[in-house]
């Protein structure tokens, strides 16, 4: 087990989380079983009230959320020193059989909990409140995983070894592995810049002609192969090496904390993208999504994409 005052933060606010979030699932219970739009009994304006309880805690929960998963990141890879083979949040990552899952857990919430935010402001703009039921329900799946990821989260920090030798970054995404992750690392240039390029146009293309879900759909792929394509190539121009595929390092002062604003283009572009095809948004509130999205993807492809072209403007070579 390992604690440091970072550690000691995230467990606080974690506490915090879990009590807030247990108010909110009984209220949450309450109101899904008696609500009742068409009646006007004292106790549906008392749900109606709760339900702005809710509300107000889910806000809470992932304006915390958002910057802590970015603090949880820096802790990780500051506490890489203290453990025998860590040169970046990956060792610390791959230290416990727990890490990879609660990383993507973690990713699942923050696209969820975005979700449940923008369906409650849908929900109260709307007289009629289409959404009250809809957006109840969610946060009854979402309370289950941010019980899951707290309890995962507790569980890495609990089985750390700082006297156990882990792995490096570079060890766990090598492509000379037989592993699953090694294969895509591996894979071919021209292949993941077709499929990233390629994914990019289509978001152009259904941009244009203004179809909500082929445009949500291509942009959920944008994800997937944004992330692929970044360990796997343009990665190694941020870092001017061609072995050195680690998402983590990308963080790192050394490389000018270019990783933050990577991940965060593609989080806001991705999510405002994939939000139009499952919520009916008025017009104007679903060109300014449009908007937003394109703006963020195209943010990220042209940061990533400038670091191939200055290496070869740079040195008359590619890597």
């Amino acid at each position: 087990m390992i604690l440091t005052p970072e550690i000691l933060t995230i467990y606080l606010l974690n506490s915090l989380f879990l009590l807030f979030s247990i108010i909110a699932f009984i209220q949450t219970i309450t109101i899904l079983r008696h609500y009742d739009k068409n009646s006007t009994s004292p106790l549906q304006y008392k749900l109606e009230k709760r339900s702005y309880l809710v509300a107000t805690i889910v806000k809470f929960i992932f304006y915390i959320k958002l910057p802590l998963f970015i603090f949880f990141i820096f802790t990780l890879d500051k506490i890489s020193i203290i453990l025998p083979g860590a040169m970046c949040a990956a060792g610390v990552v791959n230290a416990t059989e727990y890490g990879v899952y609660l990383i993507f857990l973690k990713l699942l919430n923050l696209y969820l909990f975005a979700y449940w935010l923008v369906l409650n402001r849908e929900d109260m703009d709307s007289e009629e409140q289409r959404y009250l039921r809809l957006k109840f329900k969610v946060f009854v799946f979402a309370f289950f995983l941010l019980l899951l990821e707290l309890l995962l989260e507790t569980l890495m920090f609990s089985a750390i070894d700082v006297k156990s030798l882990v792995d490096c970054c570079g060890a766990i995404f090598s492509t000379t592995d037989a592993t699953y992750l090694s294969k895509m690392i591996g894979a071919k240039s021209e292949i993941l810049l077709t499929l990233f390029y390629g994914s990019f146009v289509l978001i152009v293309l259904f941009f244009i002609i203004k179809n909500r879900y082929l445009y949500s759909i291509v942009n959920l792929f944008f994800i997937i192969i944004a992330l692929i394509s970044l360990i796997a190539f343009f990665g190694t121009y941020i870092y001017e090496l061609p072995t050195h595929h680690c998402p983590f390092c990308l963080l790192q002062k050394e490389y000018h904390y270019v990783g933050y604003f990577l991940y965060i283009f593609l989080f806001f572009g991705t999510f405002n993208g994939i939000v139009i095809g499952i919520i009916e948004f008025a017009k104007e509130d679903e060109m300014r999504r449009y908007r937003i999205s394109m703006l963020f993807n195209t943010l990220y492809l042209l940061l990533v994409s400038y670091y191939p072209v200055a290496f070869y403007i740079k040195n008359g070579v590619w890597l």
